[in-house]
């Protein structure tokens, strides 16, 4: 409509949701469709977080408004877990609760941006950090690292991008698209170009820390000097199964912390109070089903790995956490099975959706046009169904 702001009509819609809006629009049409599009756990939340729930429900006391940055005992065991896990030294002061990883970041974005300030983004990236910027009236500058890098940009590329406008960094770790986890060496270099330039901050997301496959998670808020120059970023989501459950958080500076509570006091307000019991018991309680659930993606990422490996034309890295396969599908491109022609990424994607009813989602949306991102948060038979269907789908293409 022609009445609608300049900052909507700018904005991008998701590519995840829209993809899985088309793969229901087949199901829709009577077609089933393997989706390996979204970013979801396929395992339910945890036992002992949906009977704390349960039990804030039936204690009856907490219905009313909760506190903006969150209930106090919630902040406290998130701060207890980074200092203890991570290794952040913070207090609940440092802590604020938002509805998911996705608003926390949107939150510091609107905190920190004035119109022109320029944001650095390591791609591949998730879908919604260069519009998050737009949004807040930013200017995202993009840093690439390609599948020879292990999707991971350099320091150095890092230093080359900063200008006198550079207000803040982002990169994600375990990464969504790629998989890609930045060793604390790697990290350690991120650290000593900020530390260069006053005034930078880094926005760290850390959502799949628990889905980390190469040995420790390394948070660069612990090194030295960096924890007041560090946003960290993350959630329950992932790591908890509790994706609908919609809680995130930030850890950061108090100065910013307050920021933000003064935007999110004017905007959302304190999320679902029952939401956040139940979080209290994903921070504090036992890990053993996070655990569990780390060693099924490691084991379904060998299996897709495999699969991938046997497909011709398919170029794959080892992805080191998260739950998605990043693959470079180019050697597809330009190619044709006699009806439809695969210009790029979001043909193939569409391609793949429509001869092998497997949902995937086009790298174009995540900065890196040459790959296709598959999530192999699925079962077993499912993967495998999918990846055969794909293969076959793949081998028409001449």
């Amino acid at each position: 409509m022609k009445n609608l702001s300049n900052r909507i009509n700018a904005l991008a819609e998701s590519a995840t949701i829209a993809m899985a809006q088309k793969a229901r629009e087949f199901k829709s049409r009577g077609i089933n469709v393997i989706s390996l599009s979204l970013g979801e756990p396929d395992f339910k939340t945890p036992k002992h977080v949906q009977d704390a729930a349960k039990q804030a429900i039936d204690e009856g006391l907490y219905f009313s408004y909760p506190p903006v940055p969150g209930y106090p005992e919630l902040r406290k065991g998130i701060a207890e877990k980074l200092k203890k896990e991570n290794g952040i030294s913070c207090s609940d002061a440092n802590i604020l609760v938002s509805g998911g990883a996705k608003h926390s970041i949107s939150n510091v974005f609107l905190a920190l941006l004035n119109p022109g300030d320029e944001v650095i983004i390591y791609a591949p990236y998730w879908v919604s950090y260069v519009d998050m910027v737009k949004l807040a009236e930013g200017v995202p500058v993009v840093i690439e690292g390609g599948i020879e890098q292990d999707f991971k940009a350099s320091a150095a590329q890092l230093e080359a991008a900063i200008t006198d406008k550079t207000k803040a960094i982002i990169y994600s770790s375990p990464c969504n698209p790629s998989g890609a986890v930045f060793s604390k060496a790697e990290l350690e270099a991120i650290a000593e170009v900020v530390l260069k330039h006053e005034n930078i901050m880094v926005i760290a997301d850390e959502i799949y820390e628990y889905i980390n496959f190469s040995g420790r998670h390394e948070s660069i808020a612990s090194f030295p000097g960096m924890q007041e120059r560090t946003v960290t970023v993350n959630g329950f989501s992932k790591g908890h199964a509790m994706t609908g459950w919609r809680v995130g958080y930030i850890c950061a500076p108090e100065w910013l912390v307050k920021a933000v509570n003064k935007l999110q006091g004017q905007t959302t307000s304190g999320i679902c109070s029952i939401a956040q019991r139940a979080a209290i018991a994903a921070v504090t309680g036992e890990m053993g089903p996070t655990k569990e659930m780390a060693a099924a993606y490691r084991r379904r990422r060998q299996l897709v790995l495999d699969l991938l490996a046997d497909i011709p034309g398919v170029k794959a890295n080892e992805p080191q956490g998260a739950f998605y396969v990043f693959p470079d599908m180019s050697n597809f491109f330009g190619k044709s099975d006699g009806e439809t022609k695969v210009n790029d990424a979001n043909d193939l994607a569409l391609y793949i959706l429509s001869k092998a009813h497997v949902s995937t989602v086009s790298g174009a949306a995540f900065g890196a046009p040459n790959c296709i991102r598959l999530s192999y948060a699925a079962s077993d038979e499912d993967l495998k169904t999918a990846l055969r269907k794909m293969k076959e789908a793949l081998a028409e293409l001449k």
